[in-house]
This record gives structure tokens, sequence and C-alpha cells, in this order.
């Protein structure tokens, strides 16, 4: 795997899901190395309501639920 300065470049994914699990988009979908990294997810045409984000980079995975208000 190649090294990064400061680690390990890993692939890194980023899903937006409705509460009915459907996939909405995918945000982000490379290699990165570690580091702050920001991002906008462009809402046009989504209804307000509650939606999920599941972020997956190597062996961690996450899923946080996030409120779309317009």
């Amino acid at each position: 795997m190649p090294k990064a300065e400061t680690g390990y470049i890993q692939s890194l994914r980023i899903t937006v899901y409705d509460v009915l699990g459907k996939e909405i988009k995918t945000l982000v979908d490379e290699k990165q190395s570690p580091g702050n990294y920001e991002i906008t997810f462009d809402t046009f045409g989504l209804p307000s309501g509650m939606y999920f984000y599941k972020l997956e980079s190597g062996q961690y995975n996450i899923v946080r639920k996030m409120m779309l208000l317009k």
C-alpha cells in the first residue's frame, strides 16, 4: 500500500441514503491520504427530511443520520 507523508493512502467512500435505504448520491469514491477535507453536497431536488450517510475507509465504517431542512 502506498504511504503518504502523514500516513497510508486508503480508499474513501461517502454515500448518502434516504430513510428507506435507497442510495441517493455517492459524494466521494477515491483514494486519499489522511487529513482534513471538505465536500459539498448539492441537495437540489431533494425534499426536507431525514437522510443517512455512510463513511467507509479501510476497515472503518460508520453510519450517521442527518436532517435536511430547506
